[in-house]
């Protein structure tokens, strides 16, 4: 299958069908064109700055780049997208940074990354100021207009202006071996970033249409309809993966008015406005709310056909409050990591919802713990997921020795293995435990915080709760669960414990509850084991 840059496919979209809704954001509504025609500008804004790719790919380690990096440090706009579409034309590589960062944090992040360029929102220009005057290497520092009172950063451009300041510099031409940086959310240690080539990453990420032969092909593939509204916030990959997805399938992307708040009576109103037919979730924490919010008011709510929940997990019960109000739903679990891409789906619809389990996927498979050799249906052992093929990510920015730990060979095929622990069942089916890094070993036995977690929100008065440990002198490790429960339920540990036996077996039951207001977690909705730890500790 031929390989196609990101470029060259969305420029096609566009000479086809230039005056197609492409992106809304708020009272904008632009067109293919003028989402091209901008993307365009932010190129040569780049270029004009001595940005670009300096060594070919050829010459590299699949841990390095020859290009310059641009960090995309905004909240969700059109202006993130038209960033992204425009560094790809430029021969520069994006990568995202969590506008969540404090410093320190920020530091580390533009030090690993090399970055050469910033686009930011005003709203971050005094961390920009504070930390950037530490890295002489940043030399392109573009700023949004947001609500924030502050002013142009000393050294920076307006975005706007920089749209169309450099109309007579050349954009150099695509190439699918570009790079494309996506950071991990470092929510259990360190992010790092991963590296993609381009067109790995549209087959794998972007949607990009996986039959063509050519760009005729693949623009009389981008016929869906789709009208998407992201909810999660752009800096995590599954948003904007889904976005471009979209985009490159022919649709609409509708991006929520305030995307500094998530308000569940706003992201309804916007799906009855515009009609939209696709909604993109991040797991309980946004589906527990927007669940809620259906039993107050009425909406004409009928054009909404998909929910897709990616990067934690929705448990069954809010699905079942989901189907119950919008019984014409498909509901759909979407597993994927920052260093393969898509791997696995699963599907709930009024007939059956679940959750952790996965139908089996070609290119999705089970690694023995010691990552030698494949696991066979029916096979106890619990093992790593992983997904085979030749379109994986490349490896980690500078880091060659986790590099080669994430990407086994096996009998002469490359794998990619992002973490998660993982068994195949009798008939084929996948379970999912989570994370390795977030993994409890009491007793000599491993638990996985994921598991216990989805176990004790079957209980109907606990509205959210994450899973960690803490040290035990009698188990080296025992089970703490954090829990917040529902508004004005009323629930004892011996009850939360009844019900999650019904689940597990009764060595992973919580050793000790902590209750807690608001369970922490990220922009995207991920669970912070960070501060649970702490939370428990401190109990």
């Amino acid at each position: 299958m031929p390989d196609f840059s990101v470029a060259e496919v969305w420029r096609a979209l566009s000479a086809h069908d230039p005056d197609a809704l492409a992106i809304v954001f708020g009272d904008r509504r632009l067109t293919r064109a003028e989402v091209d025609r901008r993307s365009d500008g932010f190129a040569r804004a780049l270029v004009a700055r001595g940005l670009g790719c300096h060594r070919d790919r050829s010459l590299l380690r699949t841990w390095e780049s020859g290009q310059d990096h641009l960090g995309i440090y905004l909240h969700n706009g059109n202006e993130y997208l038209e960033a992204m579409l425009g560094s790809f034309k430029a021969r520069v590589a994006p990568f995202n940074v969590n506008y969540r960062y404090v410093a320190e944090e920020l530091q580390y992040l533009l030090d690993d990354s090399q970055a050469s360029g910033l686009v930011f929102h005003s709203e971050f220009a005094p961390m920009v100021a504070e930390v950037g005057s530490k890295f002489p290497r940043l030399q392109a520092l573009f700023q949004v207009a947001d609500g924030s009172a502050n002013p142009l950063l000393d050294g920076a451009v307006w975005f706007e202006d920089a749209l169309h300041e450099a109309a007579s510099t050349p954009v150099p031409a695509p190439c699918v071996d570009d790079l494309y940086i996506l950071y991990t959310g470092g929510t259990t240690g360190r992010p790092k970033g991963v590296l993609w080539r381009q067109a790995d990453a549209l087959m794998e990420c972007f949607g990009g249409s996986r039959s063509a032969q050519n760009l005729h092909e693949v623009v009389a593939n981008a016929n869906s309809p789709s009208r998407a509204a992201i909810i999660p916030p752009f800096m995590h990959g599954a948003a904007h993966w889904v976005a471009l997805s979209c985009l490159h399938r022919g649709g609409t992307v509708f991006i929520h008015d305030n995307p500094q708040r998530f308000e569940p009576a706003a992201v309804w109103d916007l799906i009855e406005r515009e009609r939209i037919t696709f909604l993109l979730i991040v797991g309980d924490a946004f589906g527990r709310p927007l669940a809620d919010e259906l039993r107050h008011g009425s909406r004409d709510l009928s054009s909404l056909s998909v929910i897709l929940s990616g990067g934690a997990a929705l448990s069954a019960g809010v699905k079942r409050q989901f189907l119950a109000h919008l019984p014409q739903l498909m509901i759909i679990d979407g597993m994927g990591a920052s260093e393969v891409g898509g791997q696995l789906q699963h599907i709930s619809t009024g007939g059956a919802c679940s959750t952790g389990s996965f139908p089996p996927a070609s290119s999705t498979v089970v690694l023995s713990d010691d990552r030698t050799r494949l696991l066979r249906a029916g096979d106890p052992e619990i093992g790593w997921l992983a997904k085979r093929g030749p379109r994986l990510a490349l490896g980690y920015l500078g880091d060659e020795a986790r590099t080669h730990a994430t990407y086994p060979i096996i009998d002469g095929e490359r794998f990619g293995v992002p973490g998660d622990r993982a068994r195949v069942r009798h008939d084929s089916v996948i379970e999912l435990f989570g994370r390795e890094s977030a993994t409890i070993n009491s007793g000599g036995e491993k638990i996985y915080a994921e598991e216990v977690e989805a176990a004790l929100k079957a209980h109907h008065s606990v509205y959210d709760c994450v899973v960690t440990s803490r040290s035990s002198a009698r188990w080296g490790q025992e089970v703490v669960a954090i829990v917040r429960l529902c508004d004005g339920a009323k629930a004892d540990n011996e009850s939360l414990l009844a019900e999650a036996a019904m689940h597990i077996a009764r060595f992973k039951l919580p050793k000790s509850f902590v209750y807690v207001g608001a369970i922490r977690r990220s922009a995207a909705g991920k669970a912070d084991y960070r501060w649970a730890k702490q939370v428990a500790n401190a109990e």
